[in-house]
């Protein structure tokens, strides 16, 4: 038998060695899965090294994983295809007349662009070339036309078809398209926060956020044009969130259906060659297996965590703190918001919810004033989702702040962009707020759909 070693020193250099190995800059699914195994070798025998398939074999046979590689896939395609371009282009030009039109354009094509791509750093990337220059060359104050984009792109884990989404369903072991339309609200709650904020901003300074000259507007027909010019790719995001909606299809198939749409959009867009799909490919496999092996990792390390009493360790400590159940879910979002300016989303998703979710469900939905536990975990996993959008604007290493940086102009100091990003992370904060005191912005759709 291995050594003997309570729990508390055991949280300590479990946790301890994962962060030094962090900043060491090493990758997060091999830092974990490789702890995992050498711990279950110190702490068990050669037996205990079972655990590893035995938690990965699930994931590995999850039925609504599959979902992942396909939505990542339907958006490479629909970028490779130049639909985001366009889009930015017919928003701009309708918006254009509006004082600080193209931040909200930015904002509004960012949240069509977040229903399309699951996937945070392509919103961010493509946004910066696309929407960056065209702010700054019609004078735009950086700091809004960066802020505008980056909590734009953020959007993309909140609305669905979220890849967050389906991870936290399956290790929640929660319904996905619950969790989607949960979300929907919120999403779109805090995409007009952001349109209102730069909006207001713009009004009472317009030298914000100018208005496009007179000479470059264009006429209400060539804007009906425009928009028709969007009708496929559109109607691709429509039809696959109407199916997951309306119950017809379970999110992977939507996602089958999503993919096979986009093959289509791009054939009308004439973009449908070899080496558009070939480069969606390449993007799907990189995106996709780094999330997988980070599950793989994570599973691990979270397992060993839970078999030797880590999870009994946590609930006893939150209590202890004397905090009612309020107490407990505003230090578990403050926890949250701490690690995200340190780790990546899946990585935080696979540490922590396995633990928190149970003690959660044992405060029970009275606790927070909901009607049935159904409610009570949808709640708790939109609040996360709403969470983890802070951590990509959160410095010191919100990957939102990197992913623009790799696109701003060089003359732009990462102090600057950092700047940028503070009011929309209060607002983020502010949102995050509303849904913790009024539960209803996230039950009421699900509620009305699933009666």
């Amino acid at each position: 038998m291995g050594i003997e070693i309570g729990i508390e020193w055991l949280t300590l250099i479990m946790f301890g060695s994962l962060l030094v190995l962090l900043m060491a800059g090493l990758p997060l699914a091999f830092v974990t899965g490789g702890l995992a195994c050498v711990f279950l070798f110190i702490l068990g025998d050669a037996r205990a090294l079972n655990i590893v398939p035995s938690r990965i074999f699930p994931l590995m046979t999850n039925y609504q994983l599959s979902a992942i590689p396909l939505f990542i896939f339907m958006a490479a395609m629909l970028e490779r295809a130049g639909i985001i371009n366009d889009m930015f282009d017919v928003i701009y030009k309708v918006l254009g007349g509006v004082k600080g039109g193209l931040a909200s354009a930015t904002i509004i094509a960012s949240t069509i662009l977040a229903a399309m791509v699951g996937v945070i750093g392509a919103a961010v990337v493509t946004m910066g070339i696309i929407a960056l220059p065209a702010m700054l060359k019609r004078k735009y104050e950086p700091k809004i036309a960066m802020g505008s984009i980056m909590a734009g792109g953020t959007l993309g884990i909140l609305i669905p078809p979220s890849i967050l989404a389906i991870i936290y369903a399956v290790v929640a072991e929660q319904s996905v398209g619950e969790l989607f339309i949960g979300a929907v609200i919120p999403g779109l709650m805090l995409s007009s926060m952001y349109i209102a904020y730069v909006t207001i901003r713009s009004y009472i300074n317009p030298e914000l956020g100018p208005a496009i000259p007179e000479e470059e507007r264009v006429t209400t027909a060539e804007k009906f044009r425009l928009i028709g010019k969007m009708t496929a790719p559109i109607t691709l995001v429509v039809v696959v969130l109407g199916i997951i909606f309306s119950g017809v299809a379970t999110p992977v198939e939507a996602a089958g259906i999503g993919t096979f749409g986009a093959f289509i959009v791009a054939a009308i867009h004439r973009k449908l060659d070899w080496p558009t799909v070939r480069e969606a490919c390449t993007t799907t496999l990189k995106a996709s297996a780094m999330v997988i092996w980070i599950m793989f990792g994570a599973t691990i390390f979270v397992g060993l965590y839970v078999l030797e009493g880590g999870q009994q360790f946590v609930q006893e400590a939150l209590a202890a703190t004397g905090l009612g159940p309020w107490g407990i879910l505003i230090l578990m979002q403050i926890l949250l918001v701490i690690l995200g300016m340190f780790l990546d989303w899946v990585g935080i998703l696979l540490l922590c919810v396995p633990i928190f979710v149970p003690i959660i469900k044992a405060l029970g939905a009275q606790a927070f004033g909901l009607s049935s536990p159904e409610d009570l975990v949808l709640w708790f996993g939109v609040l996360y989702l709403v969470n983890m959008q802070m951590s990509f604007l959160s410095p010191p290493f919100g990957y939102a702040l990197f992913y623009l940086r790799g696109v701003a102009p060089p003359e732009i100091p990462m102090g600057e962009i950092f700047r940028s990003a503070l009011p929309f992370l209060g607002l983020q904060v502010l949102g995050l707020v509303l849904c913790m005191l009024f539960p209803e912005i996230i039950t009421w759709l699900p509620s009305l759909v699933y009666g």
